[in-house]
């Protein structure tokens, strides 16, 4: 009989991924990022922003509604931004030093329209596509969201609640701000506080994948699998290819009890770059013991311990793997 170390446990580590990267030891800077099409526009949709550095992702964010984005509190060191999302072609910006003399610096990429004639989602060049979640944010209510985000780089958590607060009773389909919102109660540990948020936010804009995730985070704390599944699979619509949204899919899935649909997520995970992202095959492999694929299951952890041979958990995994290897015998 084999015995299971506690699925928890093992996953434990995504379930607790911070939105916010800090370093309190190590010089940093901060990165302001702009997003424009060659004609100057601002692209409509909702684009992801990763920052690169080594080779690795190393931060993600989405662009608010004017094509902003930051990224605070980097360490030194050489970086490139990617900028990816519907309606664009992939981007990727030259190299740059974040320096922390420097304090904070811009940098501005120019993303290619997707379509072939130049134009995107069917606007025409030099115009803006129309639509509920397209409206612009009031420059006032964007003024009070940015105030916010450099008092959450500094924990004022209480400040931070008021400014957002302002930002949507000035515009209320402000869905970034409330995600930002549920992300303060969720570090001041009001739980209510941070799904009533976070529903807001999804609500304000049903294709914002960021504010899914972190109410999936929030169900899967909770043991609301069933939940946490529905609103990672809709932040998978809206973005197929983020490989942190699959890796967590496969874990919600797994614990509840959608084996097939797990291992099918972990493996979308590992067709895509992902470093850092070794646990989805632990994931597969739990999976295909409970459907007694046992061969499978020895083959996803072979693949876990490649690409994570040291630690608690690669440890735990070759434990599993002569057990199963055992029984197969």
């Amino acid at each position: 009989m084999l015995h299971y170390r506690p699925i928890a446990l093992l996953l434990l580590p995504l379930l607790s991924l911070p939105l916010l990267r800090a370093s309190a030891q190590l010089p940093t800077g901060n990165i302001h990022v702009y997003v424009t099409y060659p004609d100057d526009r601002v692209p409509s949709a909702q684009l992801k922003i990763a920052l690169i550095g080594s080779g690795n992702q190393v931060a993600e964010t989405y662009t608010n509604d004017h094509g902003q984005a930051q990224f605070l509190n980097v360490a030194i060191g050489n970086y490139q931004v990617s900028v990816t999302g519907q309606g664009i072609q992939a981007t990727v910006s030259e190299m740059f030093e974040v320096d922390a003399r420097r304090g904070a610096q811009s940098i501005f990429v120019r993303a290619r329209p997707a379509g072939e004639n130049g134009e995107s989602n069917g606007a025409k060049p030099g115009g803006a596509t129309v639509s509920a979640s397209d409206l612009k944010v009031p420059k006032k209510a964007s003024q009070e969201f940015d105030k916010a985000i450099k008092l959450i780089a500094k924990h004022q958590w209480q400040k931070a609640i008021e400014q957002l607060n302002k930002a949507v009773a000035l515009y209320p389909s402000y869905g970034e701000a409330y995600n930002n919102l549920g992300v303060v109660y969720a570090r001041m540990g009001d739980t209510a506080k941070e799904r009533d948020a976070l529903r807001k936010a999804t609500a304000a804009n049903d294709h914002f994948a960021p504010a899914f995730v972190n109410l999936a985070r929030l169900e899967m704390k909770e043991h609301n699998f069933a939940a946490a599944e529905a609103d990672l699979n809709k932040a998978t619509s809206a973005d197929p290819t983020d490989v942190r949204t699959l890796a967590l899919l496969a874990q919600a899935q797994l614990l509840d009890v959608h084996y097939e649909d797990a291992i099918a997520s972990a493996r979308k995970v590992h067709a895509l770059p992902h470093n850092s992202y070794a646990v989805v095959h632990y994931v597969a492999a739990r999976a295909c013991e409970r459907l007694h694929r046992l061969s499978e299951a020895v083959s996803e952890l072979g693949l876990f311990l490649s690409e994570e041979p040291t630690g608690e958990r690669a440890s735990a995994a070759r434990q599993e793997m002569a057990a199963i290897q055992q029984q197969l015998r």
